[in-house]
């Protein structure tokens, strides 16, 4: 079984109608001006801030993250919040309280981690024109986590050499361009002998093909420094995921676990992978995430785990293959995101105010399928 079909629920039968997407997602932008506090920030879901230091300030399911999304959704909804002095608060609030969760086994230094540490909200606040200082201390915790043990993009080097890119984007300074080289080196060199890394993260050790947590997240991060070797790279990565396809009636997943979502199964690997892997099982993979169709209840509508992840591997086949069909399948699951966030939202009392599992994340998607623009926040970059 490639997948847990209990864990998913038919499509919605409402069609594709971009006034209607517009509007949510004005709407979704509208309830998250209303929510916020300059002092609390926004308040927090139970999973996402469960034993964590409230108000959440990271990238992840912080408010790094929710600024960061009002900033790219500004060309379909502008943001009345002063974003800037947002950013900035974020980063004083995790100074004064850092949000790990408590009792977690973190890697060192955990105060670096891109998702989940003070990296994100520094660099939402750089990318916002608040630099000086705040892009002195960025820079800090990109080289500090140069040795970071985890090799994931949530709390290790992949992470970190994301940020460096997104800043050498951002300002075109030499540093930048250094520190991504330096981070992308010490990465490189760490790579097993068979391709994988060894990811140790939460007391464990394991190898994982993933796109948080493993080899094609990895991949995609040393693939933002320009080097000779990538072109091998990819080869050698696209090899190791044809060697690793579980094949089952003409569809494909990359997990011994029936899981099928962005960060973990077919919808990373082919968010992450889709310009290099072999046309063939990128297809097939996103053919397994149209036909399992939306994520139930449980995982929800976000791009991390839920519907709106699985729909940017969606918008993938439509970038690499140009089939217009593609793009229509992203666009039902789209529609989809759009009401189980009205109907959780509803049921709960309040919108989820988080970027890679609430309701911004999804109305980055719904916002990318009407512009057909296929790229995944921070793993394509912060542009």
């Amino acid at each position: 079984m490639l997948y847990d079909r209990a864990a998913f629920e038919p499509l919605t039968d409402e069609p594709w109608d971009e006034a209607r997407v517009r509007e949510a997602i004005r709407a979704i932008v509208a309830d998250v001006e209303h929510a916020h506090d300059p002092d609390g920030l926004w308040p927090a879901h139970d999973w996402d801030g469960w034993q964590a230091a409230l108000p959440l300030k990271n990238l992840y399911v912080g408010a790094a993250g929710v600024v960061w999304a009002l900033r790219a959704l500004q060309h379909k909804a502008e943001s009345r919040l002063d974003l800037p002095a947002v950013a900035v608060r974020a980063v004083e609030l995790w100074r004064a309280e850092p949000d790990f969760m408590a009792g977690e086994a973190r890697p060192e230094p955990a105060e670096s981690a891109l998702l989940t540490g003070e990296t994100g909200p520094l660099l939402v606040a750089c990318l916002l024109g608040c630099g000086g200082p705040l892009a002195d201390d960025l820079l800090a915790r990109v080289r500090a986590n140069v040795s970071n043990e985890a090799e994931d993009l949530m709390w290790g080097t992949p992470g970190t050499l994301l940020a460096a890119a997104a800043m050498r984007e951002a300002t075109g300074e030499e540093r930048w361009d250094a520190a991504a080289r330096e981070s992308a080196g010490a990465l490189a060199a760490r790579r097993d002998e068979d391709g994988l890394w060894t990811q140790r993260l939460w007391g464990e050790e394991f190898r994982s093909l993933g796109a948080p947590h493993g080899l094609v997240g990895n991949v995609r991060a040393l693939l933002c420094v320009d080097d000779p070797r990538n072109e091998e790279l990819k080869r050698e990565t696209a090899a190791l995921l044809a060697e690793r396809a579980i094949r089952e009636d003409g569809l494909v997943n990359w997990t011994t676990e029936p899981r099928l979502q962005w960060c973990q199964g077919a919808p990373g690997i082919v968010v992450s992978a889709w310009d290099y892997l072999d046309e063939e099982l990128l297809l097939a993979g996103a053919e397994l995430v149209w036909r399992a169709g939306a994520h139930g209840a449980e995982k929800g509508h976000g791009i991390c785990h839920g519907t709106s992840g699985n729909g940017f591997a969606l918008l993938k086949a439509f970038a690499r293959t140009g089939d217009e069909r593609w793009l229509e399948r992203a666009r039902r699951f789209a529609v989809h995101a759009l009401a189980q966030a009205d109907r959780l939202a509803a049921e709960s009392g309040r919108r989820r105010y988080s970027l890679w599992t609430g309701d911004l994340g999804t109305a980055c998607f719904a916002a990318a399928c009407l512009d057909a623009d296929p790229r995944y926040p921070g793993l394509d970059g912060f542009a």
